[in-house]
This record gives C-alpha cells, structure tokens and sequence, in this order.
C-alpha cells in the first residue's frame, strides 16, 4: 500500500483533477443504480400491482433531504401522478424515457471520469520517468560500475510501462468500485436489512481466498521484474560485444547464456498468468455461488411471508445484488494485476530512493577562475574496504604537464577522476587555489576542465553537434576547433561533412577519428584545466601521430594531468609522477627518472623500449 501511494503522489497536484473525478464517478454510480432501481416499477407495471403501489405512493411531493427515503418518494410520488392522470400504457412509457436518460447519464459521466483518468495516468508516467532520469543523472560514477546497465534500462522501460499498466489503469478500480459497492449496499440496505446481512457474512470468504491469489502474484512478479533486468543485460552485452563474440566463435555460448535467461523469464511469466487468471475465475464462481445461496436465502423468506418485500422488489434486489458483483470483480482482478505493477514500482523507487554521495554541501559556493595550483594533500580513496590511493601529496602548477605513470591497477585513473569530483577522497583534500572542492559546487569544478579518454564517448548524432556539445559556438567555432584537433579534413570527406550522422556511439568512424572529434570537443570547450586519461593507447601509428599532434596544440598553455602507458608520449611532460599500489614511488622529469637504474620508471621505459627483455 505504502509503494501505490508513493506512484499517486506523481499524480500532484490532486486539485487539478480529484474533485471533479469524484463528482463524475458519484453521478456516474447514481445514475446507473438509477437504471436497476427502474425495475420495480416496471415490473408493478408488467404484473399489474399497481394498486398496492398506488396506495402507498405518496400523494404530495415529500420534503426534501438528502436521503434514499426521498428519492424513492418523489419518484413514486410522479409515477402515480403519471398513472392516475395517463394511464398505465404512458407511465410504461414514462418509466423507459426516464431508464434510457439515465444510462445515457450513467456513461456519460463515466467517459468524462475516464478522461480526467487518462490525464492522470499520462501525468504520473511523465513524472514518474523524469524523476527516475534525473536521480540516475545525479547519482556518482560508483554507482554505475556495480550496476548493470541492462536492468537499469530495464526500470526504465518495462518497470515504467508495467507501473501505468497495472498501477496508473487500475485508479478506476481503486476509486470507483469501492464508491460503486458502498452505493449498491447502502441500497440494498434500504430495501432489506436482514438480506444484506446475510450477504456480508458470506463476502469475507472468498475475499480471503482473492488475497491470497495476489500475495501469489506478488512473489512470482518480484522474481519475473528480477529475471527481466538479467536478460535485458545479456542482451546489451551481446550488442556491445558483438565483434569480440563473433571473433571467438562464441555464438552457442552467449545464445546459450540469453536462452537460459529467456526460458526463466518465461517460465515465471507463464506462472503469473496463471495465477492472475485463476482470480476471474474464481470470483465468478464465488459471485454465482453468493446469488444463488441469497436467492435460496430470501425466497424461503419471501414464501413465508417473513419479508416485507414484495416480489418485484424482492427481485429487483436480486439484479442489485448481482451487480454488486460486477465492481468487486472489477476490483478482485484489479489487486491481482496491481501486484506486478507495484514489485516494478518498487523497482523504480529503490533507485530514486537511492542518494548520491557526490553532492554540493549546502553552503556550497562557486570556485574562482583558475590562477594558481591544483593541490593534493594527504589524499586517500578506499573502494569500500579496498584501498587504491594513499598518501597522495602532489602539487600542479598552473600552465604544466603532470604525467601519472606506473603499473595497471596503481590507482592512476582513480586519482585523476577525484579532480572533476567523479569520486571524493576518503581522506585528505584536494585544493584549487587553496578552495578545498569539496566545499565548491560541482558545476562550478567541472566547468573549468576538460576531460579525453582512451574511450572516445561521443553520440549518435552529427559531427557538428558532437562537437558543439553543450556550448553554444558558432559554426566557424567548430570548424576552427576541428581544424586544430586535426579532424577537419576527415570531416569534409565525409559524405554530409559537418551534419554526417555519426551511429551509435561513433560506430561509422575510426578510433583515432573518434578521438579528434573528442579533442576537438575539448578545444571548444577551451578549459584550463585538461585531463588526459590514455587519450592514445588504442590508436595505429598514423593515428597516434595526428591525434598526439592534436592533443600537444590542446595542452598548450594549460595545466595538464596526462595518464599513460606509452612512456614516449609524456618524456617532454614538466613533471612524472610514477605510482604503485596507490601511492607515489618517484617522481621528477624523464631524464631525471632514467637516470635511477633501479627506479621503476627506468625499468618500464627499458621494458617498453626493448620488449625482448620483459
């Protein structure tokens, strides 16, 4: 309960729609008992007891008042009007006019509360979405890496989707039933006191029975929701590694893995449509059973003359009482199918629910323009209980090259993402002209740097917008930014040059195009501060020198934090800093460092320059 009315409050603000949802449903609800309760005087017609009706009809209007009592009065009251003055031929009449402007009413009302409903449930949806978009775009990198991006897809989609199917469409059963079912018996009350009473003890039974069909549901949808987000990543791993599957011949192994998922997943679909369909069933046999037990029930009591009923009432009853059915069926099959939408709901919620750890303090203020150093003081990072920095003192004066060097797995590329705040230290600071970035908002650090990666992550879009990205330059701020990152000529071969759509994730390029485009996405950007993090590693020979090319005109008059492998790329850097296992083991200029034959940076420069001796 507590996760269905968390979904309702995406539907704020309830002004907008509630009163006026009510108002139509309890018209709606009015108008159609008003169909059924046509029947008793149709039926006094038909079997010609008028004469009992007429002596008890009232012959002046009653006082009005908001009760049943003064309903059936006034009714009554110009039904013998009609029949004293017109006969009984025109009150059949009267009584078919006033049935069919009724259930024009009756669903008249009922399609303009389906359309507020429609309003709602689009809204929620809207909402529903957008809030779990923009908690995933607040959430740190962290949270990304020990998650899997196929069940994060699949929250999006198919939690989202079975939340407006089986949450959002089940709000007319949720309002309306319930109002309709106290409506019928506040009738049935009226009419028979003893009847109704003997049809609330029965209810309760097959109600349980309905509970627990659903408490069913629930676990096998939890299983179904979990199955799903499995399969969905198997699936986006094969997309991703469709080249590496089809290198390996690995075809049967990861058609086997999607298989074994896919069969879970419609194994556990399979059950839950089974249960779901038992519900229906069941609640018409349990409908059909509590009809026939009251018309067993009130019949000996209408041939024994222990009821004040009279048969056409006594069977008008009846056609209420079936009624009564109807919404209770309506809302037994609504708690059946409400048991899916609500595990994807809490699907959903758990990550909305989930609080990022990278956030601005609340007297957070914005970091001045970049003058002085980039500082690192007693700086430390633990994954969990995994410790990768420690120790970390390291000074970055403003206009120079600083390159991490060292063994995979040293902690490099961790050290450099505490600069942009992808991650904050376990312990110590890292101060920008003295401003502890913690205490700075994120926007204002990350709008001072740039950052290149070995994996060139760029959009299925056109060269131009890529490189645009974000900013607001001009086409010749694009062309020129393109020019320096050495990708201009490129680009105009290209078959629509700048407005070339460039597929998934850059998939009709090569790897060092893709790279200038990123250099040049960088150059646009014109940061002082630039992070270079294996910009080169992955590239051919001629890439790398058009790409090196590129990336020596961007590092050009700003403070660059460079990562790599090929020690070649960074000799001419200001300073090396080499790290292993997470803490500072030398550091100063190439030749310094070559210069200590036992140091490590001289053995992996030996090691890269002559292979044959690793």
């Amino acid at each position: 309960m507590k996760t269905y009315l968390r979904i309702l409050q995406f539907a704020r603000p309830y002004a907008d729609f509630l009163p006026l949802y009510l108002l139509y449903t309890v018209l709606g609800i009015f108008f159609g008992i008003a169909n059924f309760g046509m029947l008793i005087p149709l039926l006094n017609i038909l079997f010609d007891t008028t004469g009992k009706m007429l002596a008890e009809a009232p012959t002046a209007p009653p006082d009005f008042n908001l009760s049943l009592s003064f309903i059936t009065g006034t009714f009554n009251y110009y039904f013998r009007s009609v029949i004293e003055t017109q006969g009984r031929l025109s009150a059949l009449s009267f009584v078919c006019l006033l049935l069919i402007a009724s259930v024009f009413l009756s669903n008249l009302f009922r399609y303009l509360s389906l359309r507020l409903l429609a309003k709602v449930r689009s809204r929620v949806i809207r909402n529903l979405r957008a809030t779990l978009y923009h908690r995933v775009m607040q959430l740190e990198l962290g949270y990304f890496s020990s998650t899997k991006k196929g069940d994060l897809m699949s929250r999006f989609t198919n939690d989202v989707q079975e939340v407006e199917t089986s949450v959002v469409n089940s709000l007319t059963a949720v309002i309306r039933e319930p109002l309709s079912i106290i409506s019928f018996f506040a009738v049935l009350f009226f009419m028979s006191v003893k009847l109704t009473l003997f049809t609330l003890i029965l209810l309760p039974l097959s109600g349980g029975l309905i509970a627990g069909i659903s408490k069913r549901l629930r676990n096998q949808a939890k299983q179904s929701q979990s199955t799903l987000g499995t399969m969905l990543s198997v699936i986006d791993e094969t997309l991703g590694g469709v080249r590496v599957i089809k290198a390996f011949n690995a075809e049967p192994y990861i058609t086997g893995k999607f298989h074994q998922q896919n069969e879970q997943y419609a194994r556990t679909q399979r059950n839950i449509d089974n249960t779901r369909d038992l519900a229906s069933p069941f609640s018409e046999f349990a409908g059909v059973s509590l009809v026939a037990a009251l018309l067993y029930f009130g019949g000996t009591l209408v041939l024994g003359g222990q009821s004040d009923l009279t048969a056409a009432n006594f069977i008008t009853y009846i056609v209420l009482f079936s009624q009564v059915l109807v919404p209770a069926k309506a809302l037994s099959a609504a708690f059946s199918n409400i048991q899916r939408g609500l595990v994807a709901g809490e699907r959903v919620l758990s990550v909305i629910d989930t609080e990022p750890t990278i956030i601005d303090r609340a007297d957070a203020h914005s970091l001045p323009p970049f003058q002085q150093q980039i500082e690192f003081r007693d700086v430390a990072f633990s994954y969990g209980d995994n410790t990768v920095l420690q120790g970390i003192n390291l000074t970055i004066p403003k206009g120079k090259t600083v390159a991490l060097v060292g063994p995979s797995g040293g902690g490099k590329s961790t050290l450099a993402d505490l600069v942009p705040r992808f991650y904050d230290p376990t312990a110590g600071q890292i101060l920008i002209d003295g401003h502890d970035l913690r205490a700075c908002t994120l926007h204002s650090v990350r709008d001072q740097m740039g950052i290149v990666t070995q994996e060139s992550i760029l959009f299925n879009d056109t060269i131009f917008n890529n490189i645009r990205f974000n900013t607001e330059a001009t086409e010749a701020e694009v062309i020129e930014a393109a020019k320096i990152a050495n990708a201009h000529e490129f680009i105009v071969a290209a078959p629509d040059g700048y407005q070339t759509m460039i597929g998934d994730r850059g998939a009709r390029l090569s790897g060092g195009q893709r790279q200038r485009l990123s250099i040049a996405r960088a150059i646009l950007r014109n940061p002082p501060i630039l992070i270079l993090d294996e910009a080169t590693s992955a590239l051919d020979t001629e890439s790398e020198k058009l790409v090196q090319e590129a990336l020596t005109r961007l590092m050009a008059h700003r403070t660059s934090l460079v990562i790599a492998h090929r020690l070649s790329t960074v000799q001419h850097a200001d300073e090396i800093v080499v790290i292993q296992q997470g803490r500072i083991v030398e550091r100063g200029t190439h030749d310094q460092l070559v210069a200590r034959p036992d140091g490590l940076y001289a053995r992996l420069s030996k090691l890269q320059n002559n292979p044959a001796l690793a």
